[in-house]
């Protein structure tokens, strides 16, 4: 059972001293069988006046600061610990497979569907039924599919064939942009494969944390999508539940992945979001430092509680 430290660290650099309006964190990680929360700490700087703490619609904590005053910086360094378990994709009995079938809809269960349906609302256009193209070159051409091949060779195919790059502006590509540059951040990737599979009437989400990248032996490739938050996605299935995929990575399964927020828009799992009042001139720009280590058991020990701190 590994344990996990990752700090993530965001700091504002502003000319002259600017005002600032509430400020939104999604930082804590959610607790799960997979994921147990050991300690937590975040320093911000400026001391905001009031810090709350509340749960979206979704089970995501949020955290809300408000500030007073003027300052020429703004900073916010999250520090959790956790114990991490990987655990089988398809849980403990992958002899239960879940199959579609051209024209049919997928078996979710009829008390299932009515909070399933947004999440299989497609979110972005299609004229040309490109993208469902795509989707179906996954599905046998007569028969049924297992879903869970179909799925786990897609996100194979899309770690295989599309490009990984960092794209600093905000916002996510068009899946179709992404199927036809063929490649993107990791949050274009997952929600192509999002869109890729609710066309296919699956219920997936976007999912927002951060990813592990352990040390690998010599000629094994190393994940990507570290030193920034990371983007993945989970698909519903009838027999497994909500199974993570990060195409990104070509992992199926929780592996290496700390999950922090799920959403059905990406636009609901910001990391960090605010405002400032100044003039355009006076913001200099923005840094982002996120590192994810693997912590021995004697580095455990002396990790601190639960705790909270402002600076």
């Amino acid at each position: 059972m590994p344990v996990l430290s990752v700090r993530h660290l965001t700091r504002y650099q502003y000319r002259n001293p600017v005002a600032f309006g509430d400020h939104r964190m999604m930082f804590r990680p959610r607790e799960g069988c997979d994921q147990r929360l050991l300690s937590s700490s975040l320093l911000i700087s400026p001391t905001p006046s009031q810090l709350r703490h509340v749960q979206d619609v979704f089970g995501n904590w949020i955290g809300i600061a408000r500030f007073q005053g003027r300052s020429r910086e703004l900073s916010f360094e999250s520090r959790i610990v956790l114990d991490h378990t990987p655990l089988p994709a398809f849980g403990d009995h992958p002899g239960d497979v879940d199959v579609y079938v051209r024209g049919e809809s997928i078996a979710y269960a009829e008390d299932d569907l009515p909070d399933l349906e947004r999440s299989i609302e497609r979110q972005h256009d299609d004229p040309a039924g490109d993208l469902a193209a795509w989707a179906q070159s996954f599905v046998r051409r007569s028969g049924p599919t297992s879903l869970q091949h179909l799925l786990a060779e897609m996100t194979q195919a899309i770690y295989a064939d599309f490009r990984y790059g960092k794209r600093l502006e905000h916002g996510v590509q068009t899946p179709l942009a992404t199927l036809e540059r063929r490649g993107g951040a990791c949050r274009d990737l997952a929600m192509l494969m999002i869109e890729a599979v609710r066309s296919l009437g699956l219920a997936a989400q976007f999912v927002s944390g951060y990813i592990h990248s352990p040390s690998r032996k010599p000629g094994q490739k190393t994940s990507v999508g570290g030193g920034h938050t990371h983007a993945w996605l989970r698909v519903y299935l009838p027999s497994s539940g909500w199974v993570e995929f990060d195409p990104t990575n070509g992992i199926v399964g929780n592996t290496d992945l700390i999950r922090v927020a799920v959403a059905r828009d990406p636009r609901q799992a910001t990391p960090l979001q605010g405002a400032w009042a100044g003039l355009p001139a006076d913001y200099l720009g923005m840094e982002v430092e996120v590192d994810v280590t693997s912590l021995e058991g004697d580095q455990v020990s002396v990790m601190p509680s639960l705790a909270l701190a402002f600076g």
